[in-house]
């Protein structure tokens, strides 16, 4: 999901109603002191590291979806639901630190990476550290509250290794890209409307119903980025159109395009198996060829059809300005693929 800064008073998602606004801003501001005092340490040197990216800026999606899950219990103000989100932004900031270096990426959140203002080791280490402080602070909401950040932690691993190896035997690789988003994206945006729901005290069918609409709007926002990737002519998805194609990271539209057995489609797939890297005239050519390609329509039902499966989840909850922001944000997911 992308992490682009927003404008100060800016939320990252749909917020409508003046008082629900008003008090997610608060609650959030609240959110930003206690990050910064979390990823402080006894050394400034290390203070400065962990908090590198953190004042670079990011939209603050999870522990804002904690905050807005929290309004469907009786308790949002609570002290434990901030404790969560401070739990899932520092989670999601170690993970970055670690992606950057698995990347190699030169710029994040419009700053050098971690790894380039100082170096590899820095950058794994001060995402140990972050993650280190995400467990101290789970562990101040209890037994269950480890419990699920151990699976969530899990599923965030595992969907990282698995971005970077081939599908298994007999494995389809849309399957396994969808498992690696689920992993990588789902996982922590499910919990955060988890641990939203539940510090606040929400009812066990509100908890559930928000605990699955976070894993699948999560990664179908995510999937709309790779939609995205190749249609975009802007980089609305915070990166250069084709971005990904250039690199040869696996993506929903072209896997799909690649299960084509029409002969007309020769051509895409040699561009697809080609090394796109320094080529611009054939990244273009295939660029091209993608954006008139049925796989892209057939990607955007895809994320369409997940985006209505996450409103319908919804009817849990009682009508109102969460249940509404919720539904306008399924509408974003699926609009933003157009």
């Amino acid at each position: 999901m992308s992490t682009t800064p927003t404008s100060a008073g800016d939320l990252a998602l749909p917020i409508t109603d003046p008082g629900l606004e008003r008090r997610l801003k608060v609650q959030l501001a609240r959110v930003e002191e206690l990050l910064a005092r979390h990823a402080s340490s006894r050394s400034t040197f290390v203070t400065e590291a962990a908090r590198h990216l953190l004042e670079a800026g990011g939209k603050r999606f999870r522990p804002l979806l904690v905050l807005l899950a929290a309004e469907a219990g009786p308790n949002p103000d609570a002290e434990e639901v901030r404790t969560a989100a401070c739990v899932v932004e520092l989670t999601h900031l170690a993970s970055l630190y670690h992606d950057d270096v698995m990347d190699e990426a030169l710029v994040r959140r419009g700053a050098d990476s971690a790894n380039v203002r100082w170096d590899n080791h820095v950058a794994i280490l001060t995402g140990d550290f972050l993650f280190a402080r995400s467990s101290e602070l789970t562990a101040e909401l209890g037994r269950d509250a480890v419990r699920i950040q151990s699976k969530t932690f899990a599923q965030l691993v595992e969907g990282q290794i698995l971005e970077g190896i081939d599908p298994e035997p007999g494995v389809d690789p849309v399957d396994h890209h969808l498992e690696v988003v689920a992993g990588k994206t789902g996982a922590l945006i499910a919990t955060s409307a988890l641990y939203g729901a539940r510090f606040a005290g929400a009812s066990p069918e509100i908890e559930r119903a928000l605990t699955a609409y976070g894993d699948i709007v999560g990664t179908a926002f995510q999937l709309s980025d790779d939609i995205l990737d190749i249609a975009s002519e802007t980089g609305e998805s915070g990166k250069t159109p084709g971005t990904d194609l250039r690199e040869g990271v696996p993506t929903l539209p072209v896997l799909l395009a690649k299960r084509s057995t029409d002969p007309a489609d020769a051509r895409l797939l040699e561009l697809l198996e080609s090394d796109l890297a320094t080529d611009d005239a054939a990244h273009a050519e295939c660029l091209a060829l993608l954006r008139a390609h049925p796989a892209m329509d057939e990607a955007r039902r895809y994320v369409v059809g997940r985006a209505h499966q996450a409103k319908d989840l919804l009817t849990a909850l009682p009508a109102g300005p969460v249940r509404d922001a919720l539904e306008a944000f399924a509408d974003v997911v699926a609009v933003r693929t157009s």
